[in-house]
């Protein structure tokens, strides 16, 4: 029986028939229009995006009414390629859920097609080491509501640990250790590789992919500002470290003197793009001893220029045909033009991205940035620690901050002054056991990897400034389990923003102690108070004062000095003293570097104090070229 035109036999009907014919179509449009808006509708439960803020109840409700299927290594609904929804990120499987075997994570273009959005897919890709990172990187995303976003698993241990927090993960096939493995290490460059191969193989899915390391953050959805250059092949970040645009424009390719930074990088699925993955692939399969990013970096400068018009900031690399885009360093920051320079707070501009490079502490040294900037999530535990923590109020003269001439031996005066009190605060610490809020450090110099006249000629670094305890510090030995029988008990410490973080629970600031350090012997200066919130404090106190005072107050959360100075006479166990000593030694690194010196650097010297000729000089001869321990 052929199909008949329905409208055509109505015409031909009695008119009772038409009525019936009328009514009943009339009422289908309507409940066809009902349905829509309802299935359409912001608000709607069947928007599946968490940021519509769905109640959690009605979101189950809804993906528990839908036909799932294993995908992406989550189980996500059926593709819908019009409606744009995803499976909601950190939405666990069923508890008694068994794990997908590994092959159901491998990387297919079906496997991406279940998590993109308008044609785009977000990726970063690590192993175990850096759970914590990768958690911090999606919690990000999802927090501005991007949620087309995919992490490569280089360790089945990250894989596992990803797809039960509901975090859409695919298997890189890499077999790698679930260790950190140091920058610059081979199994580092292996990582840079294993990044290409997976551009090289996911470009021809034609999606346009958002490639980022994991030892960055994002601030602000980027998407929208990569959909401003569509005719752009790749638009990078780069290492450059003075502004050339005081907007939100791509940087002056012009001026760009810095390398490009692989860390964050846009691809679109053009054939020139293409085609540089896989040459960038083969050069580096061909040669172990070349740097991925200075492979990039070879190859997009092979042919560099012209602009592509005079509007876009777009030029011509690569082959002559690739259209590239530089992203503003001061918006897409690295770890100077944020952490140093704070570039885009003087330029008045809204930050998209902070990338960990610049910084001398290994990964630890990353995470510490991050947790000053407070953009790094750690667990609960992190911010109530079992001892309970120690603070103080640093005190600094403003003579050392800003008289006289920014140079070494200035610059030297202040960080020493900064540091002896540390070193008392670090001391008290481990008496009482409690866990050091370290406090904001000021710096007239910064610190490089070569000569410099103190501050890069050109950048927007103020002087002094607040500059990342890395400058000074080897954060990632303070961190480090060093062994008790040669360096005495650990000392924990944490970052100076801890207690503005949104994540301090309120009740460890509740249970909070000053203490006003005061002249032994004065009206009121006891070392036995009643008082609850604060406590007067003789200086000069030695250990055992330390511990016969603050011992009964271990249920304090929160104890803060106001100053350091003078505060601790000194150890009474001089065998405790002296591993005290060997720990903190190494807990300072160098400044970096003087010019027309070989070596350039100057170690710093936490017992500067003890030696009254001490004088910021780089070592004058090879057997002096070790640090102060």
């Amino acid at each position: 029986m052929g199909w008949r035109n329905p409208f055509k036999e109505v015409t031909n009907s009695k008119p009772l028939f038409l009525t019936v014919y009328g009514t009943v179509l009339i009422g289908i449009l309507f409940s066809a229009i009902y349905v829509f808006s309802a299935v359409y509708t912001p608000d709607s439960a069947f928007s599946w995006s968490l940021s519509q803020h769905v109640a959690p109840s009605s979101l189950n409700q809804t993906l528990n009414s839908y036909p799932l299927r294993v995908g992406g290594g989550l189980m996500a609904p059926m593709p819908q390629p019009h409606s744009g929804n995803l499976k909601p990120i950190w939405e666990r499987p069923p508890p008694d859920s068994k794990m997908p075997a590994l092959e159901t994570f491998r990387l297919t273009k079906e496997l991406v097609q279940e998590r993109v959005k308008d044609n785009v897919i977000v990726a970063t890709f690590g192993n175990y080491a850096f759970m914590d990172f990768i958690l911090t990187w999606v919690k990000h995303l999802t927090d501005l509501g991007v949620e087309n976003l995919l992490v490569g698993a280089m360790d089945t241990k990250l894989l596992e640990a990803l797809y039960w927090k509901g975090v859409p993960v695919f298997d890189m096939g890499s077999h790698m250790s679930t260790i950190d493995v140091g920058w610059g290490s081979p199994t580092f460059h292996k990582m840079g590789r294993e990044k290409v191969i997976l551009i090289d193989s996911m470009l021809p899915f034609g999606y346009e992919l958002l490639m980022c390391d994991t030892d960055m953050v994002w601030l602000k959805n980027p998407l929208p500002y990569l959909a401003r250059y569509p005719e752009a092949d790749v638009l990078t970040s780069t290492d450059q470290v003075t502004p050339t645009v005081t907007d939100d424009r791509l940087d002056v390719w012009q001026q760009v003197g810095a390398a490009y930074n692989i860390g964050i990088f846009h691809w679109r699925p053009s054939d020139s793009a293409k085609k540089l993955a896989k040459e960038w692939k083969d050069m580096l399969l061909a040669d172990d001893k070349i740097w991925d990013q200075n492979g990039f970096n070879d190859l997009m400068h092979r042919q560099l220029g012209p602009s592509v018009d005079e509007e876009s900031g777009l030029v011509y690399a690569y082959d002559g045909s690739l259209k590239l885009g530089l992203l503003p360093a001061s918006i897409f920051c690295s770890g100077h033009t944020y952490f140093v320079q704070a570039m885009y707070q003087q330029l008045r501009l809204e930050p998209y991205a902070v990338h960990t490079t610049f910084q001398y502490a290994g990964t630890e040294g990353k995470r510490h940035r991050l947790r000053e900037a407070m953009v790094f999530y750690d667990p609960p535990e992190y911010y109530d620690s079992p001892g309970g923590f120690l603070t103080f109020k640093p005190s600094i003269p403003k003579s050392l901050l800003l008289d006289g001439e920014h140079n070494l031996q200035t610059h030297f005066t202040l960080v020493n002054y900064q540091m002896k009190q540390i070193r008392t605060a670090l001391a008290i610490a481990s008496i009482l056991n409690r866990t050091l809020v370290m406090p904001q450090m000021w710096c007239r110099l910064d610190r490089l990897w070569f000569p410099h006249p103190g501050v890069l000629i050109g950048s927007m670094t103020r002087q002094p400034f607040i500059c990342p305890l890395d400058h000074v510090f080897e954060v990632h030995t303070m961190l480090m389990a060093l062994p008790e029988e040669e360096f005495g008990p650990g000392i924990d410490i944490r970052e100076y923003s801890l207690f503005d973080n949104p994540l301090m629970p309120a009740q460890v600031k509740e249970s909070w102690l000053d203490v006003q350090l005061c002249q032994e012997g004065s009206e009121n200066c006891q070392s036995n108070s009643t008082n609850t919130k604060a406590l007067r404090f003789p200086r000069h106190s030695n250990e055992d004062t330390f511990k016969t005072v603050f011992s009964p107050l271990k249920d304090v959360k929160v104890i803060q000095f106001s100053s350091m100075q003078d505060a601790f006479l000194g150890f009474t166990d001089k065998t405790r003293e002296e591993k005290f000593r060997n720990r903190v030694k190494r807990y300072v690194g160098i400044w970096c570097c003087v010019d027309k010196h070989t070596p350039g650097h100057i170690y710093y010297d936490m017992y500067w104090d003890e030696k009254p000729d001490w004088k910021p000089l780089p070592p004058q001869t090879p057997e002096d070229d070790h640090p102060h321990w």
